[in-house]
């Protein structure tokens, strides 16, 4: 039996993992990178070996070393998670050569199915050889992996080789592979998955159907099981499709059978040889850990011919820290808090009502790094119907404590209670394009959180002077973004005199009471030494009164949206060269994705500062672009006529 297992992966599957093996009297090793020093998984497991370095090539894509830890540590198992080397059969291989057991499927069957191009030939599909306007829109993709990495969707053939070559860069970086394919992209279906797992006695079971439509980047961001308002004849095809994809290639162990649905058809996209992000949403509706039995399976144990029967329903939504009304970029830098409300562990089901579970690779006072995935928690909800989960999810949520770095949090709110999202019969993966505005636009709350934050900051320095202005008989002004307070302090106490409607029942430097409406409302109020204040859910930055001179960028500027590496600079690019809006200049790899910034005006390069493998932090100056002068038309030789500037001058 498995005595020890070392974990070939960080942060919150880590955690998972580790947390079934402590049920189950199984000691645990982690693997960890300079950057993870003191990590939550380090934290937790009972041992763990240092893999120097920071970037993932260098650490946890180095199969060499991971199997050299887990022999130094003494582990005889290996479970690899999910991304980094969960499918390289190589690795797998390495693994057992050096005597200890694979806690995943047979190298054979990595080979035939986690690598996309493979898995299609093997059902029949070919991928795309010579793209033509005729084909497009197209979808390159990563052949190895997940996640969204290497993945993009090519509308021009002009922009194909370069989207080939960005794609592949991003894989490489990501699985250590970096082939990549070409083929139809289907607008607005609906991506629904099943779950398998089989052991090694030939029984196959398939645990219900996930949607995991809503995505951004192609990254999934909500899942649930079952997938609400497929046809059962449908279900039963999804069922026998994937049970037979996985006896084809003899599969063991725990895997996922994506699908497109569109038009009432499925289309095969690809077998993931591991377990899935969203695993937690069929555990709660079966009542299994799939941890678990992969270590039963692993063990040489049969599972029951029957797989369990399922129950009510399960949704599960991925906290990131990002910034979804910026380009969806990620965010790093302390978690000051994270906290939610009542939560369980793996598998188990409450009865009665909606129950919560946690899965999360962080902890308050943790910082986020750069060089990996920007996932803060998994936060999964069961309950007896989809409505009911879909509210308690919602809820929890919302009164979350999450003080850091900008999170999609809010985003996550508003998507549950949007009415597309609550009817099933629209779900589909365009639902962030159409509706990714509406979503992010500032909500009235924030304005009252504004006020709360200002009261609170003028109750700490004493209560007259919180503001820019000394004089206690003119209005005191706090900016909060684009959010302007302003109140004064009397005999009576504060006023608030900007925005309108709103009273003041009492303000003290961690809670404040306000009236809006007749509608009295508490706001707890956290202001930390970053400069970021959170009331309740809304996360705010005060607003400066003086600019500092050096914040100031020329016209032009380019600056680094967040800390990464450069990674690539276009080809032949130099100081002088004339560029085009929106013309690439270089890629930034952050998080294990690549950002391309581009041109913001047409003009001429006049500072480059960005090279491969340059290190930057967010705001750093990277390129210059002077925009073109705006073109002048010559009045005409006749008296009286001014001259027209034809279009405006781009900064």
């Amino acid at each position: 039996m498995i005595s020890s297992v070392l974990v070939a992966n960080r942060g919150e599957i880590a955690c998972r993992v580790f947390r079934t093996c402590r049920e189950l009297g199984i000691a645990t090793v982690a693997v960890y990178s300079d950057a993870d020093a003191t990590a939550l998984h380090v934290r937790e497991a009972d041992a763990a070996v240092r893999l120097p370095g920071a970037a993932p090539a260098d650490t946890y894509l180095r199969g060499d070393l991971v199997v050299a830890a887990a022999l130094a540590a003494g582990a005889d198992a290996v479970h690899p998670g999910y991304g980094f080397l969960s499918e390289n059969a190589d690795f797998a291989r390495a693994v057992t050569a050096a005597g200890l057991v694979w806690i995943g499927p047979p190298p054979e069957a990595i080979e035939a199915m986690a690598s996309k191009t493979r898995a299609k030939e093997l059902m029949g599909i070919a991928p795309l050889a010579d793209v033509t306007e005729a084909d497009l829109p197209v979808l390159v993709k990563a052949a190895a992996g997940g996640g969204g990495r290497g993945m993009r969707i090519v509308r021009e053939l002009t922009l194909l080789d370069g989207e080939l070559a960005a794609a592949s860069a991003e894989a490489a970086s990501a699985f250590g592979d970096g082939e990549v394919f070409v083929e139809p992209y289907v607008e607005n279906g609906r991506h629904v998955e099943v779950q398998v797992l089989a052991d090694g006695h030939g029984t196959v079971w398939t645990l219900g159907t996930r949607d995991c439509s809503l995505q951004r980047r192609h990254q999934k961001v909500i899942e649930e099981s079952p997938a609400p308002g497929l046809p059962a004849a449908l279900v039963e095809e999804l069922y026998e499709r994937s049970a037979a994809a996985a006896k084809a290639v003899g599969y063991v162990g725990a895997g996922t059978v994506e699908f497109l649905v569109a038009d009432g058809r499925a289309h095969f996209l690809e077998m993931n040889t591991r377990l899935q992000v969203e695993h937690p949403v069929t555990e709660e509706v079966y009542g299994v850990d799939l941890v678990a039995l992969q270590l039963s399976v692993a063990e040489g144990g049969a599972l029951p011919a029957e797989a369990p029967t399922p129950r009510g329903h399960a949704i599960e939504a991925r906290l990131y820290a990002e910034d979804p009304a910026g380009g969806w970029t990620p965010q790093t830098g302390r978690l000051h808090r994270l906290e939610f409300g009542e939560r369980g562990g793996a598998g188990a089901r409450e009865r009665t009502r909606p129950r919560v579970r946690v899965d999360t690779g962080y902890a308050s006072g943790d910082t986020v790094p750069v060089h990996y995935d920007a996932m803060l928690a998994k936060v999964v909800v069961h309950a007896a119907t989809r409505a009911e989960a879909v509210r308690k999810l919602a809820h929890v949520l919302e009164r979350a404590s999450v003080h850091g770095p900008v999170t999609n949090r809010e985003l996550l709110v508003a998507s549950l209670r949007h009415p597309e999202f609550r009817d099933p019969g629209r779900l589909d993966t365009g639902f962030y394009g159409r509706n990714l505005d509406a979503l992010t636009r500032p909500r009235d709350g924030e304005a009252y959180a504004a006020v709360a934050a200002a009261l609170a900051d003028a109750a700490r320095s004493g209560g007259r002077f919180g503001g820019w202005r000394n004089l206690a008989s003119q209005d005191q002004v706090k900016a909060y973004g684009e959010r302007e307070v302003r109140y004064r302090y009397g005999r009576g106490g504060h006023t608030v005199t900007a925005p309108e409607g709103v009273r003041v029942v009492a303000a003290a430097p961690d809670r404040v009471r306000l009236e809006v409406g007749g509608v009295v409302r508490d706001f707890d109020v956290a202001r930390y030494d970053d400069g970021t204040v959170h009331v309740g859910p809304y996360r705010l930055t005060a607003r400066p009164r003086f600019t500092d001179p050096a914040d100031q960028q020329e016209p032009g500027s380019l600056l680094a949206p967040m800390p990464g590496t450069v990674v690539r600079v276009a080809e032949g690019l130099a100081v002088g060269d004339p560029v085009a809006a929106g013309q690439p200049l270089l890629w930034l790899e952050a998080m294990k994705m690549e950002h391309r910034i581009v041109s913001p005006a047409s003009g001429t390069l006049t500072a480059l500062h960005a090279a491969p493998g340059r290190q930057v932090e967010v705001g750093a100056l990277l390129a210059v672009v002077q925009p073109e002068a705006p073109a002048v038309v010559q009045p005409e030789a006749q008296a009286d006529v001014p001259t027209e500037a034809q279009e405006e001058q781009t900064s």
